[in-house]
Parts: structure tokens; sequence; C-alpha cells
């Protein structure tokens, strides 16, 4: 059933990605190469829906359009455009792979060039990147589940003793990954030692493919990190 109403008759999908000469997900070549070969069944072209909800709720809440704003792993980063167009002004846009950065640069020519970051998240240094908002956008279930407490402990580090970390999570498993599943009470686990605040709730206004799936997490009061 497509999101129109009218039925559609599907094939068993084929994750073709594996075939990709990369298949190691912590490389800039591996989603290089995906972006090349047009492997992005994550992206649903435009912002996610509890995302911009939660965006408008800051709106209206007076929030601050100077504070300072990172979304990482940001592929098109429609969250991005979104907030360029309610006027925030200092969201940095990260990926360490070139195509969405590019890609971003053409679909949004008045975002400052000088904010599209290529670079890897887990090497930013703290001292010189501390973040009022932080924005999950399938970011966390690209990477290597391995890395899930380095992600924690890098995000607690990057943001400000009063910042947030928001966003949404897979509330699923996969037969084929990435991207890669899991539940709240594992998030929980993962993110409980970095943060004193943790949010984890059922998204009510996912997209139709994504309903019941999908999990909004805020993320504050950080704990002290030592290196």
């Amino acid at each position: 059933m497509t999101q129109s109403g009218q039925t559609q008759t599907t094939k068993p999908q084929t994750n073709h990605a594996n075939d990709l000469p990369s298949r190691d997900v912590s490389s800039a070549e591996f989603w290089q190469n995906r972006y090349d070969a047009g492997y992005t069944g994550w992206d649903i072209g435009k912002i996610s829906p509890p995302l911009q909800a939660y965006i408008e709720h800051l709106v209206a809440a007076g929030v601050d359009k100077a504070a300072m704003t990172l979304i990482a792993g940001a592929g098109n980063a429609y969250e991005a455009a979104y907030l360029h167009e309610q006027g925030f002004s200092n969201v940095l846009v990260l990926d360490f792979a070139q195509q969405p950065l590019d890609n971003f640069a053409n679909a949004n020519p008045t975002f400052p060039k000088t904010h599209l970051i290529k670079a890897d998240f887990f090497g930013l240094n703290p001292d010189t990147y501390q973040f009022d908002y932080m924005i999950e956008q399938t970011f966390f279930c690209a990477i290597d589940p391995s890395r899930r407490e380095e992600y924690a402990k890098q995000m607690a580090r990057l943001l400000k003793p009063t910042g947030e970390l928001f966003g949404v999570l897979f509330d699923r498993d996969f037969e084929q990954s990435p991207p890669f599943g899991g539940s709240a009470q594992e998030y929980r686990e993962t993110f409980a030692p970095y943060f004193r605040q943790v949010l984890i709730e059922p998204c009510y206004n996912s997209i139709e493919p994504r309903q019941g799936t999908e999990l909004f997490v805020r993320l504050s009061q950080r704990q002290n990190i030592h290196n």
C-alpha cells in the first residue's frame, strides 16, 4: 500500500549495497560508494516529521536561533535545510563522505559553505567544538554497534553542560545491515552513563513505512566525561 492509498505490487528487495567494494561502515569509502551507486534507502527525501515537530516546538518556545547546532553523519541533511529556512544561523553539517555535502550545497546555495564539514565525527575535538543542540537522524544506526558507547561518550563531550541531543532511533532489528537496529532498553543502557536525563518514547508521527518502528530520544544534563 503506498502512502497515497493505492495498492502497489512490490518485489523482495536485495541489499545490493553488500556487493560494493568496501563493506567497512567505519570507512568514508563505504558511504561514498553507496551515494555514488544510489543505495540510499535511509533517505526519505525530506525532514523527518518527528524532528520537524520538535523543532517547531523549540521555535514556539523561543529558542535562540544562534544556538550552536550539529548534525553529524548528516547525509543530505534535510534537517539542516529546514533549520536554515527557520532562521537558525549556526548549524554545522558534518559527514565524512563528500557526495552528500556536495548534494546539500547544490540544493541549498544560501547555506554557509563554511558550515559544511567533511570530517570523522569521532575525531572532532571538544576543545574546538561545543554545541547547544545535536540532532540525530540515521547516523547512530549507520555506525558499527561496537562503537555505540564511543558515540554516546563523544556526543556528551561535544555537548555543552546545558545542551541537548535529540533525534530519532529505530525500534527494530534488520535482516541486513546497515542500518543497525536496537531497542529502547538497549539505548537507555548505552546513554545512561553519559547523560543524567535520558528520555525515550515511541514516535507518534513517523512516515507511514516507519510507523511503530521509531523512537524519539532526548538526552541532556551530560555527565562529567573524563578522557
